[in-house]
Formats: structure tokens, C-alpha cells, sequence
């Protein structure tokens, strides 16, 4: 039964000329899909609607081939043979009793053309962001007048599929509506530039002629960034007050956040939840139209107070809903501890920067709904009654379990140390990952409700253990450890300075509470997240710290998961000495040497220890001695023994849980010869995909 302090969150509210079910909303959010697999878009979506949003949007939509952002795979819709595959989601959204909407979006100089080749414009001439290195050439009238039909045509075709909101985007430094705001990219001399009346005149326009086309069946949203962060050379709060003000009653919905992504989408490490509400909570008062603002919401009591105080009206969400497709739903009925809170990684904005179905390490089944019929709340009862020991209590472990469990299998869960978690429990002790202990208290607080799952703490068993427990089927999931010798991506074989070395030293040194004595040089060789929280642990430690990599860049990889510029600003607070582009040659009596990656060039540090972040090795030698024992299986009552997540390969958290995931979901299931998931087939028409 709900709570009756949340009653607010499930009252409804007009939109123009269409009703919200709830105050719950899936805002725009890129999935790495799009318009190449809509199948699976469409059925993505859908899992959200039955979860109980009310509105669902699709990710920024190209309206014509001189926007296209190729390679990044969005929604589009450039003519008439687009319609069917957004169709198709507004179709299982309806079906749900939710909203769909779509946003509509011109890049302009941010787009690419990669695909199009055609040439970029702007509001005058300037380079491109992305794709080439070209330049993106000056708007004439003629180009204002048919990026305004464009966007007429677009959000017709939009309204012919079936979408009840068409956005105008101006958002995100992703939209000649945005750009022409901007001073930055617009140096007009005439009507549409200098003063900001100018400024807000396309945008004023293109509002108006969206109204005009489909107003009387939509509504008409904008997507508004209130503030860049870029000071005097961006739109700052102070002029976003007065563009809302010009054009406070001309939209139906207000959909409002901070620019650019990287500062809209930040990872939990440097923002807490509702980090934006002082950047947009005048919004409100401006405007009597419906607010909608993000903040990666989790909290239900957070929810309330947006709407109790006046900040918003509409609880907008991307991550919390990837997260949780079922939150609202979860809340409605009164089940607030089964929210799957997001942790705020990061990882499904990955999906779209690397171009490939979004994933989540919270929820493993995002992505895979059509793919692999995946469903987040549902799952195949067990088709035996055979017993299942999983050895190993982290996030490998504890999903195997719980996913078993919910199936109806009898599971016991085996983990050596006192407590459960693996790495997440360490990792989250580390500066600014605390939320990424919510991968295991969401799935402890599942596995204690089952009666039909044990777990077994201090128990570090041997390979005759396992034979002796008599379980049918044996888990695998001891993690891994991280190398201390430099092995890793520069280094093909181990450093002799490093081995047996105590002034070497690891991130699970870190994490046990080891620290090295300084100065340290951290070497990182990962290119990911790791190198500078532990920089960071470092630093609070009382450390001078030196940052080398072989890359030219540190955190290289963090650039997926917008983390790189929020690296470099927190590294450059602590005073954190980068040393790029150098690789290790040796490391004795205080002194470590590189060379330098593209001249050679050699290099010392005066240093106490060193922080080696390379590669990572499996805890697999449970599984070896099982294996090695294959003969005393069947007296054992053994069928299988599987190594899943870190001790089969150690990647990301998101890894070992759809390991430990994917492995409950296929037990007693019938072995797929070939590919395992389904796929998109394309033909000329769009349409021919959607039939069945």
C-alpha cells in the first residue's frame, strides 16, 4: 500500500493539450540504439511505461541530414520512411497508459555529418565540434526559413507516429536554437543576433510554428540549459531568467537542466542528488506552464519536496529510470526498499559514447529486453529442485544468488571474508564512490526476504569443501586481485624492480588501509576511473602525489562516462602532478625512471612508492582445484562448476553483475547454438524491419 505522504507524486497534471498519468518522467536520454535497432529501443522504452512513468522520451531526434550526428546512433526523422520505427515505440508506451514524446533537434556545428556529408551550418561561420575538422558555414534567411519548415515537417511526422509531446531542444550546446542564444557562436549583425532579443528570436519562432502544426493534438515541450558553467562566455543563470521570462507562457512544458552533458548527467562522485535545483528553481516561478528538471532523483521524500516547495512539477529522470524502469511503480505500491537506487556511475551514458545498446550496472537487464526477452522484474521460475552453491559474496556472487533465488532455486552463498560485497564494499570506502554500495545493499536487502537462500560468511572453502556440500551446481565468483609487478597494457612482461618490491604497492594496499609513504607515483595503465580516486585517497592521506601514464591523457577512458573533466578539475584542486606520455623503466633506491612514449626521451621522479594500477589477476585457484578433481564429481553429486564475473575475467562492476546475472538466468535452459540474442536485419525501408 503506498505511503500517503507520496499521494503527490500520482495526481495528475495537464500538459497542453494531453494528461500525465503521474509526476513521474522519463526525459530524453540517448541509448546507443536509436534508429539502427528500433526493435529494441521501442521494447527498452516500453519496460519503462509498464513500470509506471508517465511520460517516455525518446533521446534527441534528427530532423534533417544537414544535422546528422553520425556515429552516435539517435532517433531520427528526416522524411516519412523514419516514421514506422518511432511508431513502434509510441505503440508499447500507449499501451501502458503513458505519454510519448520525442525531441526534436538540429545540431547544427555540434552535429557531424559524418553519414550526410553534407556541409554543417551555424548561426555564422565557425569549426565543428565533432566529426572533421571542417567549419560549419553562416546561416542566410533562406537556411532560417527551412530549418523552421524542417522542424514544422519533423514534428508532424512525429505527431503522425504517435508522440503526444514534440520538444524544441535548446539544451546541452547541442541546437542552433541554443546556438543562436549563444554569443559564443552567434555574431549576427541582423535581426536573428546582437541583443537578446535577437538571440531568442529563432527560438521564439520555432516554438510558435510547433504550436501552430501540432498544438492541438501536442504539447509542445522545450528543453531549456539554464546555465553553462562557462561564466561570461555562456548562457549564465542571470540571462537564462530573462529568456524564460520572454517566453514563459509559450510552451506547454518546461524541461529544464545545466549544460553541457558532462555538468547535466555527473557522476555521483562529485554531485549529490538534486545538485541542479539551484541553477533552475526560478523556473517555476516564471512560468505558470509544468516544470520538468532532473537531479538524479532516488529518494521519494526528495521527490515530494521538489513539488511541496515549488521547484518542480514533474520529477524528471534518465538514470534513476535505467536504474529502476520499475521505481515508480515500486513506490506506488508501498515497496520503496525494492528500488534499485542508480549509483550514479556513469555507465549507460557509455553505451551511447561508444555506440553500442546502453547498459547499466545496477540493472543488467537494461539493454537486453528485446535482445534476450530480459524483463527487470521477472524472471523463469527454476526448472528443477537442484541446490546451487556460489562461492564468493561479491557483486558476481550476490546476483547470481539473488536472481537464483528469485527463481526458486535453493542457493547458499559462500564468502570468505566477514563481510559481503567484494569489491564493491572496498571500492565504496574510497573517496566519492560511497553510492556504489548500493549494488550490494540492494541485493542484500533481497536475499535476506528468501527463505530458499543462505549465506555464509568467514568461509573460506576448499575444493573438498565444495565436493562435500553436495550442491548440484557450483558458482564460482572469488573476484581478482590487482597485479603488483606492472604487467599490463604498456608492459608485455612483468618489471623487475617491481617484483618482491615492499615500496610497491597496489589499490588493494589502498583499500586494506596500507598506505605508502610519499612522494608517490601513481602509475596508471588502466585509463580508467581507479588512478585518480586513489590519487584522491592519497591526497587526503597527506601525500604528494605524481600522476604518470603511458597515455597522453590521465583517466583517458573516463571520457565515456563524462567523469574526464570533473578528473581534471578535482586533480588540479588537490594538486595533483600529472606526468603524461611516460612509461616505467625502473625503480630503485627512491628513484623511479621513464622514458618518455614518443621521444624517448628519459626521465627520473624522486619518489618513496609506487602505486601500480595495471592489470588484474583472477582468484580462480578454488576453480583449478575443483577442475583438477573432475573425476570425484558425480560421487559428489556435482553436475557443473561455472567461473563467472572476476574470477573468469575481471572487468567493471556492470560486468560481474550480468555475469552473475546472465548465469541464474541460463541454468537448466537449453544451450544456444550460435548467436545468443537476437538482432536487427536491415533492408531498404524501415518498415520492413517492423513487420513481423
Amino acid at each position: 500500500m503506498r505511503d500517503p505522504r507520496y499521494d503527490i507524486l500520482f495526481s495528475p497534471m495537464a500538459i497542453g493539450p494531453v494528461t500525465a498519468k503521474n509526476r513521474f518522467f522519463q526525459v530524453p536520454h540517448c541509448n546507443g540504439m536509436g534508429h539502427a535497432m528500433p526493435l529494441a529501443h521501442a521494447a527498452m522504452r516500453e519496460v519503462k511505461a509498464e513500470g509506471g512513468w508517465a511520460v517516455i522520451a525518446t533521446e534527441e531526434c534528427e530532423i534533417h541530414p544537414s544535422g546528422d550526428v553520425s556515429p552516435y546512433v539517435e532517433a531520427r526523422l528526416w522524411d516519412d520512411r523514419d516514421i514506422p520505427a518511432l511508431a513502434l515505440m509510441c505503440d508499447k508506451v500507449h499501451a501502458h497508459g503513458a505519454l510519448a514524446a520525442v525531441e526534436l533537434t538540429h545540431n547544427g556545428p555540434t552535429a557531424s555529418n559524418l553519414y550526410s556529408r553534407e556541409v554543417l551550418i551555424a548561426p555564422s561561420h565557425q569549426p565543428s565540434k565533432y566529426g572533421y575538422p571542417a567549419q560549419a558555414r553562416a546561416m542566410d534567411k533562406q537556411d532560417i526559413a527551412n530549418y523552421r519548415r524542417w522542424h514544422r515537417e519533423a514534428a508532424l511526422r512525429g505527431m503522425r507516429a504517435g508522440m503526444d509531446i514534440i520538444y524544441v531542444y535548446c539544451g546541452h550546446d547541442l541546437s542552433l536554437a541554443m546556438h543562436f542564444l549563444q554569443r559564443r557562436r552567434n555574431h549576427r549583425t541582423d535581426e536573428y543576433g546582437g541583443s537578446l532579443d535577437n538571440r531568442v528570436r529563432l527560438l521564439r519562432e520555432v516554438l510558435q510554428d510547433t504550436k501552430e502544426a501540432v498544438g492541438h493534438r501536442c504539447a509542445v515541450a522545450i528543453r531549456f540549459a539554464t546555465e553553462e558553467m562557462l561564466g561570461p562566455a555562456g548562457i549564465e543563470r542571470a540571462e537564462a531568467q530573462d529568456i524564460v521570462g520572454m517566453l514563459a507562457e509559450l510552451p506547454d512544458l518546461w524541461d529544464v537542466n545545466v549544460a553541457a552533458w558532462y555538468n547535466d548527467s555527473v557522476p555521483s562522485r562529485f554531485a549529490p542528488e538534486g545538485a541542479q535545483e539551484p541553477f533552475i528553481d526560478f523556473v517555476k516561478k516564471t512560468t505558470s506552464k509544468p516544470v520538468v528538471g532532473v537531479g538524479r532523483f532516488t529518494s521519494p521524500d526528495t521527490m515530494v519536496s521538489q513539488i511541496r516547495r515549488g521547484v518542480l512539477d514533474f520529477i524528471g529522470a534518465a538514470r534513476p529510470s535505467i536504474a529502476d524502469p520499475f521505481l515508480p511503480k515500486k513506490i506506488e505500491e508501498g515497496r520503496i526498499d525494492d528500488i534499485r537506487e542508480c549509483i550514479g556511475c556513469n555507465l549507460c551514458v557509455s553505451g551511447d559514447n561508444t555506440i553500442t545498446p546502453i547498459r547499466c550496472t545496477q540493472n543488467p537487464t537494461m539493454g537486453e529486453e528485446w535482445r534476450k526477452d530480459w524483463h527487470p522484474e521477472r524472471i523463469a521460475p527454476a526448472k528443477s529442485s537442484m541446490k546451487v552453491l556460489v562461492v564468493g559474496g561479491g557483486p558476481a556472487g550476490l546476483e547470481a544468488a539473488r536472481a537464483l533465488g528469485q527463481r526458486g532455486y535453493e542457493v547458499h552463498l559462500a564468502e570468505g571474508r566477514r563481510e559481503l560485497g567484494g569489491r564493491v564494499t572496498r571500492e565504496a570506502r574510497l573517496p566519492g564512490l560511497a553510492e556504489w554500495a548500493r549494488v550490494r545493499d540492494w541485493r542484500l536487502g533481497q536475499i535476506r526476504r528468501m527463505n530458499n537462500v543462505a549465506t555464509y560468511l568467514d568461509s573460506l572453502l576448499t575444493a573438498q569443501d565444495v565436493l562435500d556440500f553436495g550442491a548440484e551446481h557450483v558458482v564460482i565468483a572469488t573476484g581478482c586481485h590487482w597485479r603488483r609487478d606492472g604487467y599490463g597494457r604498456t608492459h608485455g612482461e612483468a618489471l623487475r624492480d617491481f617484483v618482491d618490491n615492499p615500496a610497491v604497492f597496489t589499490p588493494d594496499d589502498i583499500m586494506d588501509g596500507r598506505l605508502p609513504d610519499g612522494p608517490v607515483a601513481l602509475y596508471d595503465d588502466d585509463y580508467f576511473h581507479t588512478g585518480s580516486v586513489i590519487a584522491e585517497a592519497l591526497r587526503k592521506a597527506g601525500r604528494e602525489v605524481f600522476y604518470v601514464t603511458p597515455d597522453d591523457t590521465i583517466a583517458s577512458w573516463s571520457a565515456h562516462t563524462l567523469d574526464y573533466r570533473h578528473i581534471q578539475w578535482r586533480m588540479a584542486e588537490l594538486g595533483v602532478e600529472q606526468v603524461v606520455s611516460h612509461s616505467i623503466t625502473g625503480f630503485a633506491d627512491g628513484r623511479l625512471s621513464l622514458e618518455h612514449a614518443w621521444s624517448g626521451k628519459p626521465r627520473t621522479l624522486d619518489c618513496a612508492s609506487v602505486v601500480t594500477i595495471t592489470s588484474r589477476l583472477p582468484d580462480d585457484a578454488l576453480y583449478h582445484a575443483i577442475a583438477a578433481r573432475e573425476a570425484d564429481w558425480a560421487d559428489a553429486g556435482i553436475r557443473t562448476v561455472t567461473r563467472i564475473g572476476d574470477a573468469l575475467a575481471p572487468g567493471l562492476i556492470a560486468h560481474a553483475v550480468y555475469a552473475g546475472h546472465r548465469y541464474a538466468r541460463e541454468l537448466d535452459e537449453p544451450a544456444i547454438d550460435g548467436v545468443p540474442f537476437k538482432r536487427h536485419f536491415h533492408t531498404a525501408d524501415a518498415s520492413d524491419i517492423l513487420k513481423p
